[in-house]
């Protein structure tokens, strides 16, 4: 499935310069003036999974093979938005134009500024709290211009409708709006009823994406914001130029360079894991000798649906999966000591997929 997340912030916050890491190459324009980026840059970045090199190395074992299967990761597509402006949502800065890009992504990445630096100008940026407060407040302005239009056009729809799921949509946009005026934030807004759930996805609102906030800081306050905004469910703390230089070490001279900050992974690493845990995202392996492969799906999802994942025709075709969680298989050593063991589970249409499992499909052709 595809994932999309939005990189967003005011002017000079260290958007691009973080997307530049992101991508390993100087791809965005990093420049000390407002709207360096006019355009989005959209880059595919893989999902950091020590799992699949685990798995390549049991598969290449166990089918004597000469080399790795090649190993293909989850991937999040990354877009680097321009800098939003105080007054976006009428239209300042080219904000219509920008916010129109936000509305495309499944998830929005907030770029604060935690540091100080006199050589880069500040457009607009106070503090990190003042930041969010600016974002989060063109965000909702625009979403009350939407929102006033869809509840008006509900209301001809609940008119004679017999289903009554159209005043229940009915009435969650007008509490979606009554909360967007009370300046409350949305984030994960519970819609109630599973039956709405395709109809609120693809509302064209941005104050209910979730929203992952990252704490741009300077190298010195790398540890130590670290460890101050690490209790919060939706925060990374990331130094966006410490990772946009380490993307140009050697694997050995990132590792030993993390080793002396303190830190084990990089600010990318946690942010990319981040992103899909604030989606709801798991990932399933599947692993033989064309491919070791990490796939990306709802958490809840059953077994058909992640059948479908891997091919449409799949998920109609269903008939059982055979699956092992990825640590009982790394234990057994080979699929076939896990077979002798019985680690290997057959499971049906009504099986939810844990995050890990390695699955083997059966499906009718």
């Amino acid at each position: 499935m595809s994932l999309k997340v939005g990189i967003v912030g005011l002017p000079n916050v260290g958007k691009s310069t973080l997307f530049n890491a992101l991508l390993k190459k100087r791809v965005a324009l990093s420049a000390n003036y407002p709207f360096a980026t006019i355009e989005p840059n959209v880059g595919v970045v893989a999902v950091p999974d020590n799992r699949l090199n685990e798995l390549a190395e049991l598969v290449k074992d166990e089918e004597k093979m000469e080399n790795l299967p090649p190993l293909v990761p989850a991937v999040v597509e990354f877009v680097d938005i321009a800098g939003l402006v105080k007054g976006a949502s009428g239209g300042a800065g080219l904000g219509n134009q920008f916010l129109s890009h936000i509305r495309e992504v499944d998830a929005i990445v907030h770029v604060v500024r935690d540091f100080e630096n006199g050589d880069i100008v500040r457009e607009g940026s106070v503090s990190p709290d003042e930041d969010k407060l600016t974002i989060e407040t063109e965000l909702a302005l625009a979403d009350l211009q939407v929102i006033e239009k869809l509840v008006a056009a509900q209301e001809k729809e609940v008119r004679g409708a017999k289903d009554p799921l159209e005043g229940l949509k009915l009435d969650i946009l007008k509490k979606i709006k009554e909360n967007l005026e009370a300046g409350k934030v949305l984030g994960h807004y519970e819609i109630g009823d599973e039956r709405l759930k395709h109809w609120f996805a693809g509302l064209p609102l941005l104050t209910t994406k979730p929203m992952l906030y990252v704490h741009n800081v300077s190298e010195e306050d790398l540890r130590f914001k670290n460890e101050e905004l690490r209790i919060e469910e939706n925060v990374v703390v990331i130094s966006a130029k410490v990772e946009e230089e380490l993307a140009e070490y050697s694997e050995e001279e990132r590792k030993e360079y993390l080793k002396e900050l303190g830190i084990e992974e990089t600010g990318l690493e946690r942010l990319i894991k981040k992103a899909y845990e604030v989606l709801g995202l798991i990932s399933f392996l599947t692993a033989g000798k064309k491919e070791v492969r990490a796939w990306t799906v709802k958490k809840g999802s059953k077994a058909p649906q992640a059948a479908g994942v891997i091919h449409t025709d799949f998920e109609k075709g269903f008939i059982r999966a055979q699956v092992i969680p990825y640590e009982k298989l790394i234990e057994a050593g080979s699929y076939a000591v896990a077979k002798q063991k019985g680690l290997i589970r057959t499971e049906g249409k009504d099986y939810i997929m844990q995050d890990g499992d390695v699955v083997e499909f059966l499906v009718s052709s």
